[in-house]
């Protein structure tokens, strides 16, 4: 993961070394190398993500004829907010990364002290699963898209609550490789352990607002972003909404910066008039130039 962005940009390249340093071990090597079954978990996974996006933010800023740069506003998908942050200049990226590695492991713990999951629910809309989840004592934990939705909780009753949503008429009901409940009370501890750490570190004022997960509305102050950090681990994702306020706020182009696609595809789930546009890779980057 992002070996080709390594190789191929100096920028991105310093952007690992950095992780390397501020986390005093060598996760660029494990993002090349793996072991993948080491690299997926959510230790190293949040920040070799983060590293990984950054690293491609910084090529594309190199490469773009124009330094591109957000225009409007940025936002993340639950990690992504933390990149969001770097982007905006709330963070340095050394700052960003450590908070990442940090969150990975509380989270993490919290998974060992209140064991529990996620599964993904297409086909059903958000009312209906939420009865489910308050009939079955899980949390809605990401709204996605339309029919697009994640429930988290322990794991006998997300078992449960998976049959119960079926039978409600889901089509689908998918167990997710996560090691925990995340984005719901069980988290409790984690954002205990991230209060603490973050309570030592100095937030800037982003030069760009930034579109919260838990109220899918800008934040323009580092007390707003501290808060949001905080309050994100214990609380759904509200993609869905966030995308419907940027676009009702004017915007129609929407760029996607790190690995995969997932972000874009569901952009236009929401809004099948948005334009997206995804830079994840040397080959996209390269693009920019032509």
């Amino acid at each position: 993961m992002g070996r080709d962005l390594y190789d191929n940009f100096p920028s991105a390249k310093a952007a690992f070394e950095q992780a390397d340093d501020a986390l005093g071990f060598p996760l660029s090597r494990l993002c090349f190398e793996g072991p993948e079954e080491e690299l997926r978990s959510t230790i190293n996974a949040q920040p070799a993500l983060l590293t990984t996006s950054f690293a491609c933010l910084q090529a594309v800023r190199d490469m773009s004829s124009n330094g591109l740069q957000p225009a409007a506003f940025v936002t993340g998908h639950s990690l992504g907010e933390y990149t969001a942050l770097a982007a905006a200049g709330v963070l340095d990226f050394a700052t960003a990364v450590y908070l990442a590695r940090e969150r990975g492991r509380l989270m993490y713990q919290a998974g060992l002290l209140q064991p529990g999951g996620m599964v993904a629910v297409i086909g059903l809309d958000e009312a209906s699963l939420a009865e489910v989840c308050g009939e079955t004592g899980t949390w809605l934990a990401n709204i996605n898209c339309p029919n697009q939705l994640v429930i988290s909780g322990a794991k006998e009753n997300l078992t449960k609550a998976a049959g119960l949503a079926k039978a409600r008429g889901a089509r689908r009901a998918i167990p997710l490789p996560v090691s925990g409940a995340f984005h719901t009370p069980l988290m409790q501890q984690a954002a205990q352990g991230m209060s603490e750490i973050m309570a030592t570190i100095s937030f800037h004022k982003p030069i760009i607002p930034i579109v919260a997960n838990t109220t899918a509305e800008p934040m323009t102050t580092a007390e707003q972003i501290k808060a949001e950090l905080i309050r994100q681990l214990c609380n759904g994702v509200q993609w869905q909404r966030s995308i419907e306020y940027l676009i009702a706020s004017g915007v129609s182009t929407f760029i996607e910066i790190g690995p995969g696609e997932v972000l874009s595809g569901l952009i236009k789930r929401i809004n099948s008039d948005a334009k997206t546009i995804n830079i994840g890779d040397a080959q996209a980057v390269n693009s920019l130039a032509d």
